[in-house]
C-alpha cells in the first residue's frame, strides 16, 4: 500500500482521500476489497480525464506549422473524443470533424486532434468545446476560414434525468470563409460522404 500511494502525485492523494470519504458518505466500506484501491484509481483516471488543463493547445498547433501555398479547405473528420460534462461529471463522447482553409500555413493533421483531446480532457460542455477549438485554430494558423462540427450522446442524458438513449447533439462553431452557406454546405457534405 505504501508503494501505492507514492506512486500518487499530491493532488491525486487529496483526491483519493476525496473519493474513500465519498464511498463513506454512500453507505459503502471503502476497505472492502473490491473499493479498497478504488479511491486511487479513481484519483489517476481524473487525473488523465482533466489532462487538458495542463496543456496550451496553440502551441500544440504551432509545434508543426508550415508555409505551403494551399488555399483549399482542409478536413480532418471522425475525430473520436470523450469528454466529462461540468454539471455531473459524467461522460460524453462522439466525434469532432473540423476543416479549415489555410492562408500560406497549415498544421500537421495529428495536431488537430491532439487539440480535440486537450479541449475535452476538461470538465467541459459542448457548446464551449466546440467554440474553443475553432477559436484555437483561428488564433494559431489565422486560416481564410474555420468550422467545426462534433456530434456526441451525454450519459448524464442517457443514465440519469430524462433517460432518452441514444440522443446526438450537434454544435457547429465556424468563422471567415464558413460564413459563406455554399462553403458550410461543401464541409458539410464532405463530412457526411
Amino acid at each position: 500500500m505504501e508503494q501505492e500511494k507514492k506512486e500518487l502525485s499530491p493532488t491525486q492523494l487529496k483526491i483519493a482521500e476525496h473519493v474513500k470519504a465519498t464511498l463513506d458518505l454512500l453507505g459503502e466500506d471503502p476497505e472492502r476489497e473490491g473499493l479498497f484501491k478504488t479511491p486511487r484509481r479513481v484519483a489517476r483516471a481524473m487525473s488523465f480525464l482533466t489532462s487538458g488543463y495542463g496543456q496550451d493547445p496553440v502551441a500544440i498547433l504551432n509545434s508543426a506549422k508550415f508555409n505551403e501555398d494551399y488555399s483549399q479547405m482542409v478536413i480532418v473528420r471522425d475525430i473520436n473524443f470523450y469528454s466529462l460534462c461540468e454539471h455531473h461529471i459524467l461522460p460524453f463522447y462522439g466525434k469532432v470533424h473540423v476543416a479549415y482553409i489555410p492562408n500560406g500555413q497549415v498544421t500537421g493533421l495529428s495536431k488537430i486532434a491532439r487539440v480535440v483531446d486537450c479541449f475535452s480532457h476538461r470538465l467541459q460542455i459542448q457548446e464551449r468545446m466546440t467554440k474553443q477549438i475553432r477559436e484555437c485554430i483561428q488564433t494559431a494558423l489565422q486560416p481564410l476560414g474555420v468550422m467545426v462540427v462534433v456530434e456526441a450522446q451525454h450519459m448524464c442524458m442517457q443514465m440519469r434525468g430524462v433517460q432518452k438513449q441514444g440522443s446526438i447533439t450537434t454544435t457547429s462553431d465556424f468563422c471567415g470563409a464558413f460564413n459563406q452557406a455554399k462553403t458550410r454546405e461543401e464541409f458539410l457534405q464532405l463530412i457526411r460522404a
